[in-house]
């Protein structure tokens, strides 16, 4: 069965690990009754660090997505995923970091590189691809970033897939660009599992410009891609919806032809509401890893 992943953020730590478990009940209750709870069958829990100062929402110390994965068990035992930032972790601290999460029980790790403010390789780390290889023998699940809109992705993903990446988590896509990313990329092997990304456009969007912010881009297709959230949020529910599932159609029609295998991975970086999971079943509907 492919994935299907729900984004869940941990929450600020002074809420504390109660908060983390009161929210997993309420995910539990709007998937039911969305007709989701079947079909969703992990979380992407991301690791939260500071990047900017002009982020739209200014971000608060979060729970340890460790934390959050033991809180949120008993409401979702799901097959979790977290994300891991290398770049600013000495080798010896992500080595124990690696250890617990092996002992937490999670199978699959994204790593993830510097905030897009430095360039690749800074910081005091690892960047991803040496993290690849250091835990290749220790992690079944190995992931990374796959940006479509990004200059010379192709090239940045297949020398990943070479580090020894089977799992690629996709930025939120709002185009098919990725469907013109994938062919050009060269890999030798096994083609890795691609989470194709997708995004509940609240109108809070259209005042905040946090889900812009967080996909910010200086290429063309970036910045066509900006645009098209900044349309969506704009609309009506019903228009957003179509326009919504429009875009994944779009999105699963150009790869799914292209060898990979391929999962969802669902956010609402608003938080979770029932327009989201209303947009996330009609998406299903059109198509699932399942």
């Amino acid at each position: 069965m492919g994935t299907v992943a729900l984004e869940f953020v941990p929450p600020d730590r002074a809420r504390g690990a109660e908060h983390a478990v009161r929210g997993a009940e309420r995910v539990r209750e709007l998937l039911a009754s969305a007709g989701l709870l079947a079909r969703v069958n992990a979380l992407l829990i991301p690791g939260m660090i500071p990047e900017d100062d002009d982020r739209p929402i200014p971000l608060a110390e979060k729970l340890d997505v460790l934390e959050v994965h033991r809180a949120t068990r008993a409401a979702l035992p799901l097959r979790n995923i977290v994300t891991q930032v290398t770049a600013f972790s000495s080798a010896e601290r992500l080595d124990e970091r690696i250890a617990e999460i092996e002992a937490a029980g999670v199978e699959r790790t994204v790593f993830v590189g510097v905030p897009r403010t430095l360039t690749d390789g800074a910081g005091p780390g690892l960047a991803p691809s040496v993290a690849l290889e250091r835990y290749a023998q220790r992690l079944a699940g190995r992931g990374v970033v796959l940006i479509p809109t990004r200059q010379d992705e192709a090239a940045r993903f297949g020398a990943k897939v070479a580090a020894g990446a089977n799992l690629a988590l996709c930025q939120m896509l709002f185009s098919d660009q990725i469907a013109h990313v994938l062919p050009e990329v060269e890999i030798e092997g096994p083609k890795p599992e691609i989470l194709l990304s997708f995004a509940y456009v609240a109108q809070a969007e259209t005042r905040t410009g946090l889900i812009r912010w967080l996909i910010r881009d200086a290429t063309p297709a970036g910045q066509r891609e900006l645009e098209t959230v900044l349309e969506i949020a704009a609309k009506p529910f019903a228009d957003k919806k179509a326009a919504l599932v429009e875009i994944y159609r779009s999105v699963i029609e150009g790869v799914q032809d292209l060898g990979y295998p391929l999962g969802v991975h669902l956010e609402c970086p608003y938080d979770f509401n029932a327009y989201a999971f209303d947009v996330f079943h009609a998406m299903l509907d059109v198509w699932s890893p399942a």
